[in-house]
């Protein structure tokens, strides 16, 4: 194995995913495991639990990782260069493809998730949401693979009916409203999911994750979370471009990788489980200056001001996202790290 290179934070992060998820890691020992985006956020982090997993136990996983682009893969994984147990597929997987390989787990990840994209691309937006679904669901349906796990999003709630959200919550989304590009097709996904489940018997499970930050993710994607933490970075005085009372629920990433991978090797197939943290609800004005009071020594201040003419940002009518996790919980699931030290351990992973 190459020595490891990692940030000693995200280092941290896998030491606490594989001795807190609660599932039994050898199941994926020898194992094939397909994950889709896997440059992303969120999809790298269950990339690095497989390598890790490999590093620590020599459970001999081989990692086939799907993206869009090549070099993008190159960069992320720059310090795993040369790994024999990771594989880069370049694929886009809203269109047509195929893999030589038969997977024994797939992960569908792969999204526009910012909402940047809904508006500029909303047809790149549902197309992996909905033909990359299908096409994946065809590839562990061939090959016979042993669980299948999709990303879908707290956003198919739309305006959910309840406070804290739980999975039956059902609100309303706006199929010609173009930010629905985004929350119609994730919820096209999850019943393509359970159409194959029940015709086909392929063993699909869904995760619906709330807000989630962390090491790796990306801090121009024009969400308002990760503009707050790049202002940090960038000792700028954070800039507020509402007035900031909607309330968002915020998981660290490494709780939330835990929650994915208890899904996938415990959950039930055909159902779907809320991933988030309703004890770290926060409203962005009371977030924003949680962050400057983090950093006292750089004499941060929290404003406000309006969008700029052209800003592509489609803002959420959503007022306020709140999860319960009682499905997730009683898997045996559920999120550990605060909100102060998640965002502060963000920020310093950048350093």
């Amino acid at each position: 194995m190459p020595p490891m290179t990692r940030h000693p934070i995200e280092t941290a992060d896998m030491a606490a995913i594989v001795a807190g998820a609660g599932v039994d890691w050898n199941r994926l020992a020898g194992q094939t495991v397909c994950i889709s985006g896997a440059s992303g956020f969120l999809p790298s982090y269950m990339v690095e639990t497989l390598l890790y997993l490999n590093e620590t136990r020599r459970l001999g996983i081989r990692v086939l990782a799907m993206v869009r682009n090549r070099a993008g893969f190159e960069r992320r994984y720059a310090h795993h260069a040369g790994r024999a147990d990771l594989v880069c597929i370049e694929q886009d997987v809203g269109r047509p493809f195929t893999l030589a390989e038969k997977p024994d787990y797939i992960i569908h990840a792969a999204s526009q998730a910012s909402p940047k994209y809904f508006a500029s691309d909303p047809v790149g937006t549902l197309s992996a949401n909905t033909l990359g679904t299908a096409a994946l669901l065809e590839l562990a349906r061939a090959g016979a693979s042993k669980g299948f796990l999709f990303f879908s999003s707290s956003e198919v709630y739309g305006t959910a009916s309840r406070e804290p959200t739980g999975e039956a919550d059902y609100g309303v989304v706006d199929p010609t409203n173009v930010r629905a590009s985004y929350a119609e097709s994730k919820r096209m996904g999850e019943n393509m999911c359970v159409s194959w489940q029940h015709q086909f018997g392929v063993p699909a499970t869904i995760v619906r994750p709330f807000h989630t930050y962390g090491p790796r993710m990306l801090l121009d994607d024009g969400r308002v979370f990760a503009d707050f933490v790049a202002c940090i970075l960038q000792g700028r005085d954070i800039a507020l471009k509402s007035d900031g009372l909607a309330t968002r629920s915020f998981c660290y990433s490494a709780d939330a990788v835990a929650g994915f991978w208890k899904v996938l090797l415990d959950g039930v197939p055909g159902q779907a489980y809320n991933i988030g943290n309703p004890e770290a609800e926060i409203s962005m004005r009371a977030l924003g200056q949680l962050l400057v009071g983090l950093y006292p020594e750089k004499g941060l201040t929290l404003s406000y001001v309006e969008r700029p003419p052209g800003d592509q940002y489609v803002a959420s009518a959503v007022a306020r996202g709140c999860p319960d996790i009682a499905k997730a919980a009683a898997l045996g699931w559920r999120p550990a790290t605060p909100l102060a030290d998640g965002f502060r351990r963000t920020i310093e992973s950048y350093l």
